[in-house]
């Protein structure tokens, strides 16, 4: 059954045409929008804040065991 629907998947994606470009520009688009994201709305809080593994580590349990 697996098999089956792999198949299904592979032959259609053989006999697109437009699909494939919608395809790649659907993945850049998200590839463009994750990495914004990440640049912009997640910094490395532990990499430009500390310089050592122990004040990382204390960072880091104080933060998980914060009530």
């Amino acid at each position: 059954m697996l098999r089956r629907i792999a198949e299904l998947y592979i032959d259609g994606f053989k006999n697109m045409r437009v699909g494939r470009e919608l395809w790649l520009l659907i993945g850049f688009k998200l590839l463009i929008l994750f990495g914004v994201m990440k640049l912009f709305f997640f910094p490395d809080v532990l990499k430009t804040k500390f310089c050592t593994d122990d004040q990382r580590s204390a960072y880091v349990l104080k933060h998980l065991t914060k009530e």
